[in-house]
């Protein structure tokens, strides 16, 4: 595995607040193109690797960091414990786009140790998975593992240069299908000496040292979390998830850009609450609200421009029911709640709109102020400014009495108050 010095460790004010920190090293092929991302989490100093830390690395990949500016489409590399082999995170990420590093066991392990993992790396390869094993893995007692091997990753600190041909030769015999990775690359000699010996992918310094992507993240309160896990328990039907989805703009924007991330492995967007739902099915949902709760924080309760969201997205969906079909209604809402989503990041609107999945028609009126939803945008933001005349003309522009928005207007606040007490 990857040592330590490989590692970068994060300032002393990373790690903490709102921020997802990742670090990535490349591994590269013969020709130096980058073939995929080795994955650390940096957002902890010095905390242990456990199966908990493996979860958390890869939703945190998934559904903070914007996985398509970390990896792209790009294969991901993630160091595993034996106990996370098994957790249900690995339930939520599309087995194409994973290799899954497995480390060998202590020293005290015996032959039955060894052998009782292999159901476990049969049942992962079944499912898609490649497993990547590092050098130790070719010491006799570890042959039954090499049939499961999708790759073989050689450290080259780790033994005598004169080694490398022996230990080459050794996984073409044992791990024939295995593709070998050399890593700790650190000098041309070294390249060179792999390179003639057949390897084609490569990983270490003498190539990229592992770069940090430190991203920024908005977290629903625990209590919404806890409120999803418990429908989701009690079997509830769509439309009552979909409603929870609609109280919190932040739960909803997670999901949203979590469902469509490259590692969730989607051929299609999806753009409302109702699909996310449905695609994603009661069993993985329980799985992702789940993963969400143990990475929020305890005091992630939705600030003011978070109520704020919840009060425009139900006060746009409300006008939009007087004018528009009911099955733009709920997009109304969306362009409402995500409204104030450069607020709640810290980052401009095109920036906080490139990690979730958005109809044209909600783009348009979030980044350019324009088509069917903008000039219901307009006269909700008049309702907030106390600007009469622009309240008068957004509502003439829409053909809306002052009754019909001031009563959908006092409706979104009851309603968004009623949320907010729950």
């Amino acid at each position: 595995m990857t040592s330590t010095s490989d590692h970068p460790t994060p300032s002393s004010d990373e790690g903490t607040g709102d921020h997802a920190i990742i670090a990535r090293q490349a591994i590269v092929d013969e020709s130096r193109a980058v073939f995929g991302y080795e994955l650390f989490d940096r957002s902890t100093a010095h905390h242990a690797h456990t199966a908990a830390s493996d979860a958390a690395l890869l939703f945190n990949a998934l559904s903070y960091a914007g996985s398509e500016a970390l990896v792209g489409r790009k294969t991901v590399f993630i160091n595993c414990t034996h106990d996370s082999l098994v957790g249900g995170h690995l339930e939520l990420i599309h087995p194409d786009k994973v290799v899954l590093e497995i480390p060998t066991l202590g020293p005290q392990a015996t032959a039955e140790d060894i052998a009782n993992r292999l159901p476990t790396f049969d049942a992962l390869r079944q499912r898609g998975f490649r497993l990547a094993f590092n050098q130790n893995t070719l010491l006799p007692a570890y042959v039954s593992w090499l049939q499961h091997a999708a790759f073989i990753k050689l450290d080259l600190t780790a033994f005598k240069p004169e080694l490398s041909g022996p230990l080459v030769k050794h996984v073409r015999l044992h791990a024939p299908k295995a593709q070998i990775v050399a890593e700790k690359v650190e000098t041309a000699e070294q390249h060179e000496r792999m390179a003639l010996l057949g390897v084609k992918l490569f990983q270490g310094y003498w190539f990229a040292q592992p770069a940090i992507v430190k991203a920024k993240t908005i977290r629903p309160s625990q209590a919404t979390i806890i409120q999803l896990i418990n429908l989701v328990r009690q079997q509830a039907s769509t439309a009552d998830i979909e409603d929870l989805l609609k109280k919190d703009p932040t739960l909803s924007f997670n999901l949203l850009r979590f469902i469509n991330s490259s590692g969730f492995g989607l051929s299609c967007e999806v753009t409302s609450f109702r699909h996310a739902v449905m695609i994603l099915g009661l069993k993985k949902l329980f799985r992702w609200a789940a993963l969400l709760l143990t990475t929020s924080r305890k005091d992630g309760a939705p600030a003011a421009v978070g109520q704020t969201a919840v009060v425009r997205g139900r006060l746009m969906e409300l006008l939009a029911a007087e004018l528009l079909p009911p099955e733009e209604c709920d997009n109304a809402f969306v362009v409402g709640v995500f409204s104030l989503l450069d607020a709640m990041l810290g980052v401009p609107m095109d920036r906080a709109l490139e990690s979730v999945a958005l109809p044209d028609s909600v783009q348009d009126a979030l980044l350019h102020n324009r088509g069917v939803f903008a000039p219901f945008l307009d006269l909700t933001r008049a309702c907030e400014s106390g600007d009469d005349e622009a309240f008068a003309r957004c509502a003439d522009a829409l053909h809306l009495s002052n009754h019909q928005v001031n009563m959908a207007h006092m409706n979104a606040l009851i309603w968004a108050e009623s949320l907010a007490a729950e």
